[in-house]
């Protein structure tokens, strides 16, 4: 009886507690929502969002014309210090002239704590808050919460006023759960967009769909040329009003799961549930519509007619006399390619902006030597077109960037060269100093590239390789007296494993190759490292080095146990969660070779060794051989590892986790010694 009372008291108590949580005013955080220790629908976040509000709408003024309002409202939870990141926001806004600027106004908020039993606050303030420019077109407006703790609450609101028409993409989805989010999305009649969800999220939102009354203060007098979206050109005005209807898109979602990272995914932002309205046209009254890009080809010709990309092509004279002897007479096409992508990697540094338009452009760019993306590679289609190539410019969306689902020239911000010939494509990407022909940066490795050529043609292009990269690894093992080991490892790298090391270790220091090499490797000493070819992209990446390790043995009176792949040794399947909501994804396709040779000691034989065997995951889609044989007083191993596919669905994640469960059990297999007597 005393247990079904207590059971009642806590039904009762938490109830209450839910109860006295609802009020989502800015402001009224309650003292229970502050004690509150873990999130009651997910115990393992840091941070959880308690309360969004978001409303979109369109103010009319007299001097502009339509402005968009976007007024966000938030309240967070912080569960302990890895949750600390959630009070700080940054907040993108397009920046350029004052009139063609995005600001952020209203801004206000307040961290709720518990201080001996009582709730107190402490308010933003001004030196709480930051502006960070990025480039030209963005900045950022930060603002850190102050006193923040452990089981802290943070509040906030603002507005951003934007005199675009274009509605950024709405997010449900943050990498914490929001338990309850409210939406408001208000657009004049006149305003057409394309709706849809992100079609790669598992988490669909419930959106509803009505109408409202607006009406506009209009000037009217000496009328003829006015447009909606401009201020009239006169200053004595006579008022007339005009009704409208305003679209209004709606939800309420509570309990939105957290978007949780998962092991080999290229971009788990790819996945997030967002709501993306894309402008397709405008239809003010008693003017004609005016459409925007409503296929791929219309896109391509539009950027393609930008001054600052098609324009840059047909200009030529800063290079001329520069490459004039780049070239010898006579050389083969792939040659004269690979010289001029060299040359422009060289010639031009990257200054890590993206972007389809050139910055600078690119005659200033080659002068001054550094440029955005579109300033340098546009600098490479020009000069292979000016050595009769068939090279043209290819607009990318990077990994950060999403996948465009509309036709729009938001969808891109990147660009890359291609030169298409009898053999087939080669794609290039000169920002990348250690990159090389067919062997783009990780960063242009995302869905699909579209081509664009001067004569209006366009078409999509596969930007992941299906060219295997290798690593060879051999390794040389000889047990000492003291059943120390040493020996030494050689390794050469191609392709996109080449590129990985080279940005790694292009500019490391001594000491810090060191560090690098004898992380993670137990008790073991580095030395004599040796590179080559580390600068030279056009061949294979060599690796060279000594070792010397203790404790890679383990004894067990007179039986001594190793594992023959030593620090090379998968120790673990990173694949540990029963069920994969994402696919697996790489970048290219890999082939991993470890050819070990070891020395047995003298005064032990050897008393069992790992059996030869292998695995295979749908249809040699990856596969891996493990194979030993002894010659006289050595032990041969050889294991290879191919991954063919550079796409794992989840309804197949479960073969692929024991394959690669195989694999881990098969490299931890160790060779058995026994003492001679």
């Amino acid at each position: 009886m005393k247990t079904i009372v207590t059971i009642f008291i806590i039904f009762i108590v938490s109830h209450v507690s839910i109860g006295q949580e609802q009020n989502y005013d800015f402001g009224k955080v309650s003292k229970q929502q502050v004690e509150e220790k873990i999130c009651h629908k997910d115990s393992s976040v840091n941070a959880a969002v308690l309360y969004k509000n978001e409303k979109i709408w369109f103010a009319y003024q007299q001097e502009e014309g339509f402005v968009q309002i976007r007024e966000v409202h938030e309240r967070i939870k912080i569960y302990n210090k890895l949750g600390y990141d959630w009070a700080t926001k940054r907040v993108r806004l397009y920046n350029r002239s004052i009139e063609n600027s995005e600001v952020l106004t209203s801004l206000k908020g307040y961290t709720f704590n518990v201080v001996d039993g009582k709730l107190v606050k402490d308010k933003l303030k001004k030196e709480g808050v930051f502006q960070e420019l990025v480039n030209e077109y963005w900045k950022y407006e930060s603002f850190t919460m102050p006193n923040v703790k452990e089981g802290s609450v943070i509040e906030y609101t603002y507005k951003i006023r934007s005199p675009y028409i274009q509605i950024d993409d709405i997010q449900f989805q943050y990498t914490i759960p929001i338990l309850k989010y409210d939406l408001k999305v208000s657009t004049p009649q006149y305003f057409n967009y394309n709706k849809l969800f992100n079609p790669k999220s598992k988490y669909v939102p419930e959106l509803e769909y009505s109408t409202s009354n607006g009406m506009l203060n209009l000037n009217t007098k000496d009328d003829t040329n006015r447009k909606w979206n401009k201020a009239p050109a006169f200053t004595n005005y006579h008022y007339s009003k005009v009704d409208y209807i305003n679209n209004v898109i709606m939800a309420s979602e509570v309990n939105i799961p957290a978007l949780k990272e998962e092991p080999m995914l290229d971009n788990i932002n790819n996945y997030r549930a967002k709501l993306i309205l894309e402008l397709k046209s405008i239809e003010y009254p008693g003017e004609p519509i005016e459409y925007f890009a409503s296929t791929w080809e219309d896109v391509t010709k539009n950027i393609y007619d930008l001054d600052k990309f098609g324009g840059q092509l047909n200009k030529s004279g800063y290079f001329k006399e520069d490459i004039a002897n780049l070239v010898e007479e006579g050389a083969s096409e792939f040659k004269k390619i690979n010289l001029i992508h060299n040359y422009v990697k060289s010639k031009v540094k990257w200054n890590g902006n993206y972007g389809v338009a050139a910055e600078k452009g690119v005659r200033k760019a080659y002068k001054e030597g550094v440029g955005n993306v579109a300033d340098i590679n546009l600098i490479l289609v020009a000069m292979l077109q000016e050595m009769g190539i068939e090279a043209n410019p290819v607009l990318v969306s990077t990994k950060n960037n999403g996948i465009p689902l509309f036709p729009t020239r938001q969808g891109f911000n990147y660009v890359i060269c291609v030169v298409e010939n009898d053999e087939g494509r080669v794609l290039m990407d000169a920002t990348s100093a250690n990159g090389a022909i067919n062997v783009l940066p990780s960063r242009a490795l995302h869905w699909q590239g579209r081509v664009i050529r001067e004569n209006g043609s366009s078409n999509w292009v596969q930007l992941k390789s299906k060219v295997m990269s290798e690593e060879t690894t051999s390794v040389k093992v000889q047990i000492q007296s003291d059943l120390s080991i040493s020996g030494e490892v050689r390794q050469i790298l191609t392709n996109y494993m080449a590129m990985n090391y080279r940005d790694r270790y292009i500019d490391a220091k001594d000491d810090e190759l060191l560090k690098d090499f004898e992380r993670d490797k137990g008790d073991v000493i580095i030395e004599n490292i040796e590179f080559r070819d580390l600068s030279n992209t056009d061949k294979p990446f060599q690796i060279s080095y000594d070792y010397q390790m203790q404790g890679g043995i383990e004894v067990i009176g007179e039986t001594l146990l190793l594992n023959p792949l030593l620090f090379f040794a998968e120790s673990e399947n990173i694949f540990k969660q029963e069920e994969r909501t994402y696919p697996i994804t790489l970048d290219f396709p890999i082939r991993s070779k470890y050819m070990i040779t070891i020395l047995l000691p003298e005064d032990y034989e050897l008393e069992s060794m790992p059996e030869n065997g292998g695995s295979e995951f749908n249809n040699g889609e990856a596969k891996f051989v493990y194979a030993i044989n002894r010659m006289g007083n050595y032990l041969q191993i050889l294991v290879n590892f191919d991954l063919n596919t550079t796409l794992v669905l989840p309804e197949d994640y479960e073969y692929f986790k024991n394959f690669f469960r195989s694999y881990v059990e098969k490299h931890n297999e160790k060779i058995v010694l026994k003492k001679i007597i």
